[in-house]
């Protein structure tokens, strides 16, 4: 019968089945009898559980290297299959002690499950086989369902064995990365990477927007940064360590054999370049952690959450009526589906027994701990994440608040209203007011076959966050794209189309420029979206409307109560921080303040982890940012070929270099933020003389 069971390549360690064409037959009676006297491992008594009930909650310990794994099969009984013994197998489930599940019953419903390529099942005893005889010649046809539980079934199910191509031997050298082709595998690549002694085989893109991870950097602790938006995964498990990233890399077996390397692995993971990572959990306990939010905060939070083994209930609520978005699609490419923004599904909620609540939030009683709605709910809570994000700024000048066709950008109905104003014929009339990434980005995104000006007030777009040198370097890149820039301006007010009085026609500019437009796009800014905190005695907002926090986001004065993402202003300890209170509104920080929390809530003995703030953004190339500039900075150092828009940027105060901006230029930005993290970033001095900061070596030491 083993024979039958065992897929390829994997290394039973043990075996239970059991089998019943009843759910009350005697047989798992008795198992559930002897499980209560103890008279059975507790593994066992999980395979009777789901037998006997119709909810499971696996709560044996997990063991480090062992993953379970189940079969559900299911047959309709006739004569033939009485002696064929051929059984559908109706789903397969894996992971971390997760996977333990029952199956398909015409009582219990369809099962949900994903199908397997495995098509025999022998499960059937002779008593079972004549009870199916009789039922047949009766007219008494009944589904039989089984059950097959491998149990501590090693990390290597279902893995096969591939070969490198062109690699005889593991000769990388300590520190050295290489992406490397599997034969036998369609576009299959993997990469190697080597940590002291340790070659490690992983995904070869990263999960956030697939950026070959051969680009990245990869420090003497084993953490590999991505060169594009600054995602960190750890090499020896490949587990997220920083945002934007929400999946871990798939890890491999490597190993040499007769002259040549070869991996173990599954062809789906190997070329899916990532694996899922494991939340599935049935909420218990008395620990309630609400949410207040659905941007990247929130989303850090919840998963990590799970992730870090927090078992109690999680409720999100957010007044988006959609799931979490990733947000920078918004501006960035202007994509209204909701499929192709949303992170995750909800079913992937569901099996995490996170709960989505689309409702505003109204109050907060911090004393009572619980929320109120604005449609009545109420919602207690052991534990606060405050992470309601920005409100976009509207402008406070005649027309822009009554005439219709001006919008803010923020959600995905913003986006949707501007792709309806806009219409799919374009050819419109866009004025932009703002200059800033917002602005930029969506002047880049609807430059094609429309007419689009963008309103500043600085002398070049950015020119506060990264001086005018670099700013007319993006003013260059998307001008290319026909767009007009009105630097140096005021806005006076927005008129009224003439042919439909109720929608604007043109924007009034102080200088007696008149602007023609079809639809107006505000990109100014955002506030601290905390109103509904704001006549809240038990709560000290900071004059910008923000929350003011520890270190470890927590927030000053309230127990069991953070803030996170642009609500929240914090002790910033990057270079050229010192501790200076900053608020910061990147997408990057959000998340890894939310995996924070997360951690200290799952974990509270475990101190949070320093990030370096990252930032990206498209302007007819891609930027990348890291750093912040809390207090300032007074000198730069341009490097490269800014005329071609390729250059690094250095950011500096004094000596200290604070943010480093670069175009083209990868890994730049990466390796000067892991530089900055360990404080052996070059100094002002030393980069124009002209040194180069990817030659500095990395250090394993952090100092933030």
């Amino acid at each position: 019968m083993l024979s039958r069971l065992k897929p390829p390549n994997v290394d039973v360690k043990s075996l239970t089945t059991i089998a019943s064409p009843h759910r009350a037959t005697y047989l798992p009676r008795i198992y559930e009898a002897l499980g209560r006297l103890r008279l059975q491992t507790g593994a066992f008594r999980q395979l009777t559980r789901p037998y006997m009930n119709e909810d499971f909650n696996p709560n044996t310990p997990d063991r480090e290297g062992v993953r379970y794994f189940s079969y559900g099969a299911s047959v309709e009984p006739a004569l033939y299959s009485a002696f064929r013994q051929s059984h559908r197998i109706v789903s397969r489930e894996e992971g971390a002690n997760d996977g333990l599940v029952s199956v398909a019953s015409s009582k219990w419903g369809d099962y949900k499950g994903t199908l397997v390529n495995v098509s025999h099942l022998d499960l059937i005893n002779w008593t079972n086989r004549l009870r199916w005889i009789a039922w047949e010649m009766t007219g008494n046809k009944r589904n039989f369902n089984a059950i097959a539980f491998y149990l501590d079934i090693g990390a290597a199910i279902m893995a096969q064995e591939y070969k490198i191509k062109g690699l005889s031997a593991l000769d990388l050298k300590s520190g050295e990365k290489r992406e490397v082709e599997v034969e036998g595998i369609e576009n299959g690549k993997v990469l190697l990477a080597k940590v002291g002694n340790t070659t490690h085989a992983m995904s070869s893109n990263c999960t956030h927007y697939g950026a070959p991870l051969k680009l990245g950097v990869l420090t003497p602790e084993g953490r590999l940064t991505c060169a594009w938006h600054g995602a960190c995964f750890n090499v020896g498990t490949g587990d997220v360590e920083d945002a934007p990233a929400l999946d871990p890399l798939a890890k491999f077996e490597v190993y040499e054999k007769s002259g040549a390397v070869y991996i173990k692995g599954e062809e789906a993971t190997i070329k899916a370049s990532r694996r899922n990572p494991n939340v599935q959990c049935k909420a218990q306990g008395q620990e309630k952690v609400v949410v207040i939010g659905g941007g990247s905060g929130a989303m850090g939070a919840v998963q990590a959450l799970r992730e870090q083994g927090f078992k109690g209930d999680i409720t999100m609520v957010s007044k988006e009526p959609n799931l979490p978005i990733d947000r920078t699609k918004l501006s960035k490419a202007l994509i209204a589906d909701k499929s192709k923004v949303e992170w995750r599904s909800q079913d992937w909620y569901d099996s995490a027994s996170i709960s989505t609540v689309s409702d505003e939030v109204s109050s907060v009683d911090f004393k009572s701990k619980s929320i109120s709605t604005q449609s009545g709910k109420s919602l207690p809570y052991t534990k606060l994440i405050i992470a309601s994000g920005g409100t976009p700024k509207m402008l406070p000048l005649p027309g822009f608040k009554d005439l219709s066709n001006v919008f803010l950008l923020r959600t995905l109905p913003d986006v949707q209203a501007i792709l309806g104003a806009v219409g799919e014929e374009k050819g419109k009339n866009v004025v932009i007011v703002g200059s800033s990434f917002i602005g930029m980005e969506v002047a880049n995104a609807l430059s094609s076959n429309n007419s689009v000006s963008v309103i500043g007030m600085e002398t070049a777009p950015l020119e506060r966050v990264m001086g005018s040198e670099v700013g007319k370097i993006f003013q260059k890149l998307i001008s290319k794209n026909g767009v007009k820039f009105h630097m140096e301006a005021s806005v006076d007010s927005a008129q009224p189309s003439k042919d439909d009085k109720s929608k604007v026609g043109s924007v009034s500019l102080k200088d007696g420029t008149n602007l023609p437009a079809d639809l107006v796009i505000l990109g100014i800014g955002v506030s601290p979206a905390t109103e509904y905190l704001r006549n809240n005695s038990a709560i000290q907002l900071e004059k910008d409307g923000s929350i003011r926090t520890s270190e470890s986001f927590q927030v000053e004065g309230l127990s069991d109560v953070y803030a996170i993402g642009d609500i929240a202003t914090y002790p910033y300890h990057g270079p050229g921080g010192n501790g200076s209170l900053t608020r910061i509104e990147h997408w990057n920080v959000a998340q890894n303040a939310g995996r924070s929390v997360a951690a200290s809530i799952a974990k509270p003995s475990v101190a949070p982890k320093p990030f370096i703030p990252v930032f990206w953004s498209a302007m007819g190339s891609q930027l990348r940012y890291c750093g912040n500039t809390p207090n300032g900075w007074d000198d730069m150092v341009l490097q490269g070929q800014p005329d071609e828009a390729k250059f690094a940027a250095f950011y500096g105060k004094g000596e200290t270099v604070v943010a480093v901006a670069s175009m083209q230029m990868d890994p730049v930005m990466s390796h000067s933020a892991e530089l900055m993290r360990r404080g052996k970033m070059l100094s002002m001095s030393e980069l124009r003389k002209g040194q180069n900061v990817l030659e500095v070596g990395l250090p394993q030491e952090i100092k933030i």
